[in-house]
């Protein structure tokens, strides 16, 4: 098979080289790709959201599949056009991409088919929306309605900080993204990412993990793309799995597609464990970043099938994905100053040393010099990801890891996977 693999970021460099391990594979194309990703596959410099310049590579390569891989590449209707050529897809169309492109759509998309959610308002003026505060308490959660890089929420300890959140923004912080603001009810309990895949009808659990999206040490700082994550999750027992596929899951798939946009890809739950049961926090139509770089490395099945499956429509067919018996960790080194203002250009040494057993680094925003310096181009620069027998294990081994990476204008959380080792 030729596939084109679409997206630049740690998710699709993880996506990559889960890829290129598929026997079924003859030619693996990234675009735009990056710097890591050239071990993998080949590297050609079409943007994601250059959607014609895209069907015309897929055509060039005589692709039998492309992957979508970022959110944008949704949004700009890759998955429409890919249609409309002829080409199989893996991602869905912009029409059910509206679950994760508008706060707003989704929030509306979950009143009329039943899906368990927080109370919220929709605001379309700054001073709408500072009013609308007095509906909800501390803490508020205040999140820009369109796509912003995983960085449009800011959950605001009181009121002043609530109304500045709202100000930035209506103020253009987010770009068009913050022209409508959602507000919503601060839920209690665990966090948990789950993700299923469909071919349009039939679906499949496809396994989760738990992020942690403050940038610092103890859940302080800004909210972020997410700093870390692990794979398995103890918040996801048998009876919660069970509980988000019924109530969250297939209502979903079932509602996008009596919307008129069938569902041909992953979906990606963000849920909160509450004492009432999982409620939807949001939902993401690809998979999470960095949650795919743990799936990826305890997937024991070829994903190659399973992406086919969903382009095609003939995931009913399919067996249920085979897992690792092992955890997996990822942590993400950052570049000083992410989420805000993350400093360019600091030089990465020690990617060519023994970084130990069962770690695996992907390239998530960097950049080569013509001289061959690698050079952070982000603000999440590295994911370094590691297997264990156990979640310490694999912890120690990451964390060994990142030891050995010299980084100096890079810096990570130190307590991936506290919430787990805390039980």
């Amino acid at each position: 098979m030729n596939i084109l693999l679409v997206g630049s970021g740690g998710r699709e460099h993880a996506l990559a080289w889960k890829i290129a391990a598929s026997p079924l594979v003859k030619r693996l194309v990234a675009a735009p790709g990056n710097p890591g990703m050239a071990a993998q596959c080949e590297l050609r410099g079409v943007a994601a959201t250059d959607v014609d310049g895209l069907v015309a590579l897929a055509r060039e390569i005589a692709a039998d599949l492309v992957v979508i891989g970022p959110e944008s590449a949704v949004a700009a209707g890759l998955g429409d056009a890919l249609q409309l050529a002829g080409i199989p897809c893996f991602g869905p169309t912009a029409g059910a991409g509206q679950l994760e492109s508008s706060k707003a759509f989704t929030k509306a998309f979950a009143d009329r088919y039943g899906l368990p959610t927080s109370a919220y308002v929709v605001c379309e003026s700054e001073d709408a929306a500072k009013a609308a505060l007095d509906g909800f308490s501390a803490p508020y959660v205040i999140k820009a309605d369109g796509l912003a890089a995983g960085k449009g929420v800011t959950i605001a300890q009181d009121r002043g900080e609530a109304e500045a959140a709202i100000h930035d923004a209506f103020g253009g912080r987010f770009g068009a993204a913050g022209a409508r603001v959602v507000i919503e009810e601060f839920l209690e309990g665990e966090i948990g990412s789950l993700f299923a895949l469909c071919d349009g009808e039939a679906s499949m659990l496809f396994g989760w993990a738990q992020d942690h999206k403050r940038a610092f040490d103890g859940e302080q700082g800004p909210n972020t793309g997410g700093m870390g994550t692990y794979s398995p999750a103890p918040v996801f027992t048998p009876e919660l799995v069970e509980q988000v596929r019924e109530r969250l899951v297939e209502p979903a798939f079932a509602g996008i597609a009596a919307d008129g946009s069938p569902y041909r890809g992953v979906l990606f739950v963000e849920l909160m464990a509450t004492k009432a049961g999982p409620k939807l926090v949001e939902f993401n139509v690809r998979f999470g970043d960095p949650e795919c770089q743990v799936l990826m490395l305890r997937l024991e099945s070829d994903l190659v099938p399973y992406l086919v499956a969903c382009a095609k429509g003939t995931l009913k067919d399919m067996p249920p994905p085979a897992w690792r018996d092992e955890q997996a960790v990822c942590v993400v080194l950052a570049a000083k100053g992410y989420p805000d203002t993350p400093k360019a250009g600091g030089e990465i040494r020690g990617l060519d040393a023994d970084l130990g057993e069962d770690v695996v680094v992907f390239h998530a925003g960097t950049k080569l010099d013509a001289d061959g310096t690698l050079r952070a181009a982000g603000g999440r620069v590295l994911n370094v990801c590691a297997r264990g027998a156990t979640l310490e294990a694999a912890r120690e081994k990451a964390y060994a890891a990142i030891a050995k990476i010299d980084f100096q204008d890079g810096f990570c959380r130190t307590d991936i996977g506290w919430r787990a080792l805390a039980r």
